[in-house]
Formats: structure tokens, C-alpha cells, sequence
């Protein structure tokens, strides 16, 4: 499963790198093979200073060895050693009508001293995060995700958007990140779904991530937008920053088992803004965004 998973992940990342470059048609994705001591490595993809992408990042990384003491501690296990394998994105578009996106899928495999696999489980999502509020956008990205959801099982969709809303929650501000999509983990083997059930799911969703999010940037990337505009979007890209900073596990998961950390902050804007006590002006189309994400809401 680690190998089948780990060729899927190189083949997403070729093609959703290939159709971003295309959409920006300026820039271009630097690559860089990196290696982790205690075992493994990864491709990092990033893209900066383009006419549509400011910046943005695709990677993938296979890292295995020893899990250590403070995952053991996290897992609440003994000595084991460990092999996970994922892609994650983040992109940062330049105008503020854009959305951000962010998006990850990985595979996580644990042994026993023996080499035997004593636990494995997938993991993932998808999830969006605008600037100003397009209801239609955050409708066909929830469809999109439900779509791909509904072909595994009518309950994932539901199950996973709630999961999402509650994971991508900024509690010291008590507003969502954004305005959400899918987020499921621990996606174990059970007798409904076996692993490649699970792996056949995890791959759909991935599938979609393109369609979910390039109609998106095409209809609003030629739209104009003011510095005050610009402002904000730096504004609340720094509450894009709190969150990576101090809640997201897949950040604390590669900072403890000395992941590269180029590639664990690629997912950081290049230009951010905090202002004090900052409070958009009432009956705005910025107080408009704030009043969604204080309340997560049905998209489709």
C-alpha cells in the first residue's frame, strides 16, 4: 500500500503543478530534492512572484525510521518505528478575489520491533479559504468535494465537511480559517472498508482537487481590487499564519520528527499584516466574510 500510495502522490503532484504553471502562464515551479537523516526524504515544489500565484507550494515526502519520543507520547505507544508518506499544497494567489487553497493527502504506517505493521491509516482533505466572500465559490468547491464523497459513500461528505469546520477553527479567535471543504483522519481498516477501499477514496478526492479549485481562479483572477483590498487580504492571511502556527498537526507532525523545514513553512504567505485590535467596517463586504466564518455554514 506505502508504494502504490507514494506513486499515486508523484503522479498528483506532476499533474496539479503541470495545470498550475499553465494558469499563471509566468511562473514556474522550483524544485527541490531534499533528505532526512534518520531515513527518507521528499520533492519540493514551490512557485513565487507569478501573474496569477504570489506563492504556493506542492510537495510530497516519504520519511520513515523511528518514531520519536514525543510521537510516541502523541500515539500513546512504545518503541516503533514509523513510514509516512503525503502530499500537501498551499497556494497564495496575488489578487485578493482569489482564494487561497490548501490541501493534503497522506498515509501513515507504524511497526512493531519486528517489522511488523501494527497500525496504518489514511488521512486528508481539502479546504478553501477567501478573502471576499463569493457564495457561488464556496458552493461548487463544497460540491465538488461532495461529489467525489457521495461516490464512496453517502455519509463521508457530512461526516468530513463537520470535521473540517472543527479542525480548521482558529479557537483563540473563535472564527473559522476559512470557509472550509473535507478533513478526515485515522482512516482505518474496518469490515465496510477495507485499505484499498480507503485508498480508492482518498485517490477520488485528490482527483478532484483541479476541479474543485481552477474554475475558481479562472472567473475571478481579471477582477480588479484596491490596496485597501490588498490590506485585508495581508490581514487575514495573518490568521492564516496563526493557525499554521499554533494548531495545525501536520506542522507539529513534521517540526518532531525533524522534517525540512523549508518545506513544512512553505505553507506561509510571503506578505502578512497584523494590525492592532483591526475590525472591518460594519456592513462591508470584509465584516460580510467575518460573519461566515464565526458560524460555519451549509454549502450545498
Amino acid at each position: 500500500m506505502k508504494d502504490t500510495f507514494y506513486d499515486y502522490i508523484c503522479q498528483l503532484q506532476d499533474t496539479i503543478t503541470s495545470k498550475l504553471e499553465e494558469v499563471d502562464g509566468k511562473a514556474k515551479f522550483q524544485e527541490d530534492l531534499w533528505k532526512r537523516p534518520e531515513g527518507g526524504g521528499g520533492r519540493t515544489r514551490v512557485i513565487a512572484n507569478g501573474a496569477v500565484f504570489e506563492k504556493g507550494g506542492v510537495n510530497i515526502s516519504a520519511v520513515h525510521g523511528a518514531l520519536p519520543k514525543s510521537m510516541q507520547q502523541y500515539f500513546g505507544v512504545t518503541d516503533a518505528d514509523f513510514f509516512a508518506c503525503g502530499l500537501s499544497l498551499v497556494i497564495h494567489p496575488k489578487s485578493p478575489m482569489v482564494s487561497t487553497v490548501h490541501a493534503n493527502w497522506r498515509y501513515f504506517e507504524m511497526y512493531d520491533l519486528t517489522g511488523n505493521i501494527v497500525d496504518q491509516w489514511f488521512g486528508g482533505g481539502q479546504d478553501l479559504t477567501p478573502y471576499y466572500l463569493f457564495e457561488e465559490d464556496a458552493t461548487h468547491f463544497h460540491s465538488v468535494c461532495k461529489k467525489a464523497c457521495d461516490a464512496h459513500h453517502p455519509d463521508f461528505y457530512m461526516k468530513y465537511k463537520k470535521r473540517c469546520d472543527e479542525y480548521f477553527w482558529n479557537a483563540h479567535r473563535n472564527e473559522a480559517r476559512g470557509v472550509g471543504g473535507l478533513f478526515f483522519d485515522y482512516c482505518k481498516e474496518t469490515e465496510s472498508m477495507k485499505m484499498q477501499d480507503w485508498y480508492n477514496f482518498v485517490a477520488e478526492v485528490g482527483n478532484s482537487f483541479l476541479e474543485a479549485y481552477i474554475p475558481i481562479v479562472l472567473k475571478r483572477k481579471e477582477l480588479p481590487f484596491s490596496q485597501e483590498q490588498k490590506d485585508w487580504q495581508e490581514v487575514r492571511r495573518g490568521r492564516y499564519v496563526e493557525f499554521n502556527l499554533v494548531h495545525d498537526k501536520g506542522t507539529l507532525f513534521g517540526l518532531r520528527t525533524n522534517g525540512r523545514i523549508e518545506s513544512i513553512l512553505m505553507s506561509l504567505p510571503p506578505h502578512v499584516q497584523w494590525r492592532y485590535d483591526h475590525h472591518p467596517k460594519k456592513g462591508s463586504e470584509e465584516e460580510k466574510l467575518i460573519r461566515v466564518l464565526e458560524k460555519p455554514r451549509e454549502w450545498v
